[in-house]
């Protein structure tokens, strides 16, 4: 799930990424989740999501007017797209990565 906020005074989006057990089909309770994506230089541990009552969620800021690329590392070795993401495009890699879209404000 995917939430965003707009912080004029700092001319920012803070958007919350979140995964929980029931978001993707055969997740059951992952020891580590991971964002990774264009904003992290696609770094697999850069951004831990740490998990509170039952759910993995990360707040990270993102610049106004940008698209960003990502997807979510679970235990180190599964990709997982956020189903509720802004949109899909092709990774070149045989399979979709989410995005999140920062509208210009």
């Amino acid at each position: 799930m995917l939430k965003k906020r707009y912080v004029k005074s700092r001319n920012v989006y803070k958007v919350t990424f979140e995964l929980a057990r029931g978001d993707l089909p055969g997740l059951k309770s992952p020891q580590s989740v991971h964002l990774v994506g264009e904003f992290n230089d696609w770094d697999e541990t850069a951004t831990p999501m740490p998990r509170r009552k039952g759910q993995h969620r990360v707040q990270i800021e993102l610049e106004p007017g940008r698209e960003y690329q990502f997807r979510y590392l679970v235990d180190g070795r599964e990709w997982y797209n956020d189903p509720q993401a802004d949109a899909y495009v092709l990774s070149g890699r045989g399979s979709e990565n989410g995005v999140v879209v920062t509208t210009a404000c």
